[in-house]
């Protein structure tokens, strides 16, 4: 008997921060590794540690820092397997929504 090969696509969770202050928006993608509310939960949290704690001059960054992590909603777009195509759709949907967020 031959052990079959362990799967290494798994689902992607593409989702939106949006800036309940300004209307501002930033488009995301994230491994969803099981709980797909608790992903994006942890991501979101990731970016508001990484604004306050690292000082990044990115747009969300300075947006949190700005106006406050209670001042952000997040919600899910989108669920795509395989790690190449969820990127690839995460550009689409930038390229599409032109979220004023995404920029550096």
């Amino acid at each position: 008997m031959t052990k079959r090969k362990t799967r290494t696509d798994r689902n992607h969770a593409i989702y939106v921060i949006s800036n309940t202050v300004t209307n501002e928006y930033y488009i995301g993608v994230t491994v969803c590794a099981g709980n797909v509310k608790k992903a994006l939960k942890v991501r979101i949290q990731k970016h508001v540690r990484r604004a306050v704690t690292e000082n990044k001059d990115w747009a969300l960054c300075k947006s949190i820092r700005e106006h406050g992590s209670a001042a952000f909603t997040y919600g899910l777009m989108e669920i795509v397997r395989g790690k190449v195509d969820a990127h690839t759709r995460e550009r689409e949907l930038t390229a599409i929504h032109m979220p004023q967020l995404n920029t550096l």
